[in-house]
Parts: structure tokens; C-alpha cells; sequence
């Protein structure tokens, strides 16, 4: 197959994505539902990190769409918390689209003003380039991941808002410059919010959360819904 044809394929996967993307926009800003899409590699705490969140968010209504390629093992450990979720598995596939989250939100029925967590794939590469529909990526590391891993996954991080280094309750014991990491970060993308937390121990929780409330607002607004 010619490169010409392999990029004229591409283009019409990642239109087609779009069209089905502004679709679940639409519907989410007409209940005021801030969708935010998590994405990070295999490892870095996603499911965890949820967990804790839906837990420190009490009684917000919430829904959670799950995103793996096979069992359901983190849609049971979100359900555990007593959130909606619906499993989503990719098979071969190595990312959600918009068409798999529209469909996902049918089955989920959100309340206005609600939260919707998007729990991709594990995967820095293509969950870059699918919108979903959502008003924000928020990108998870885990510490022991290595400083260089935004510059080596550049176009997730360059895509991302908000980039939260998960796990520094093991960073003494694993010789991690955070510094240098939220430097990195800022090299793809100077504009990025950083956040350092830990989902196990507690420590900088408050300010996920708060974010999360923050955007939350915003999207709520009576101007946002003009």
C-alpha cells in the first residue's frame, strides 16, 4: 500500500472520529457535563487515582466510561465505589474513539452538571489523536517512569491540559527529579498545568479535586451555555 493511500485512510478514520466526537460535545454541553479524558501508560495509577477521586468527591453525580482491551476488571473496582461505570473493551484495538464513547454515554444516562470520567487505554500514542468529545485530556505519570517520557510522547503531552505526576510517595526511593520532570513537561508544552499527588497516600488530592470543581463551574456557567 502506497504512503499516499495510507495517509488518505488515516484521514478518513480521524474525520469520521470527528464528526461522531462534536456529536457527544453537543450533548454533554447541553446537560453541562464536564467530561474529562484520563490518559496515561499502562501502570501509572488510573484506576486507582479514580477510585480515590470518586471517593473525595462524595455526592457528585458521576459516570465513568472504562477502556481496555479485554476484561473488566477496573470497571468492577470502579462499580465497587458505588459509581455508574460502563466497560468498554477494544479487543485489537489500542484506544477508545468517539463512536465508542457516544454509545457508552446511552448506557450511562448522566444528570445534568454531572462529571464523566473517560478511562482510555493505556497507551501514549493513539489516544492523542482521537477526540472524544471531551473538554480536557488529563495526562497521569507515574514517577518511576522516567523524566524523558514527555519528550519521548510528545504529542500526548502537547494534547494534554493537565499533567498529573502520580506516586510521589515513592519518589525519595527512586532517585526521580520532579523538577525535572514538570520542565520536560513544559518543553512540548509551555501551557500545561501540572499537579503532584499521591492516589495512595492522600497528599495533593485536594488540589486534583479542586480542579476538577473548578472546571466543573466553568462549565456550568450561564455564559458557557450560551
Amino acid at each position: 500500500m502506497s504512503q499516499d493511500r495510507l495517509i488518505e485512510i488515516e484521514t478518513g478514520i480521524l474525520a469520521k472520529n470527528d464528526l461522531y466526537a462534536q456529536a457527544n460535545r453537543a450533548r454533554l454541553a447541553e446537560r453541562s457535563i464536564l467530561a474529562v479524558n484520563l490518559v496515561s501508560s499502562p501502570g501509572s495509577g488510573k484506576t486507582t487515582l479514580l477510585c480515590k477521586t470518586i471517593e473525595a468527591l462524595g455526592g457528585q453525580p458521576l459516570g465513568v466510561i472504562e477502556g481496555d482491551q479485554q476484561t473488566q476488571n477496573d470497571a468492577d473496582r470502579i462499580r465497587a465505589t458505588g459509581a455508574r461505570a460502563v466497560q468498554v473493551n477494544t479487543g485489537k484495538g489500542c484506544h477508545l474513539d468517539g463512536h465508542m464513547v457516544g454509545h457508552a454515554m446511552d448506557h450511562l444516562d448522566l444528570a445534568p452538571g454531572s462529571l464523566l470520567f473517560i478511562e482510555n487505554v493505556g497507551n501514549l500514542v493513539c489516544p492523542a489523536a482521537f477526540d472524544l468529545g471531551e473538554d480536557g485530556k488529563v495526562a497521569i505519570l507515574s514517577v518511576t517512569e522516567g523524566e524523558d517520557k514527555p519528550l519521548k510522547y510528545p504529542d500526548m503531552f502537547t494534547a494534554a491540559r493537565l499533567a498529573i505526576l502520580n506516586k510521589i510517595d515513592l519518589a525519595p526511593h527512586c532517585d526521580v527529579d520532579l523538577d525535572l520532570y514538570e520542565a520536560n513537561l513544559r518543553r512540548v508544552n509551555p501551557g500545561i498545568e501540572i499537579l503532584r499527588l499521591s492516589a495512595r497516600t492522600g497528599e495533593g488530592m485536594a488540589d486534583w479535586i479542586d480542579w476538577l470543581r473548578a472546571q466543573l463551574a466553568d462549565k456550568s456557567a450561564p455564559e458557557a451555555a450560551e
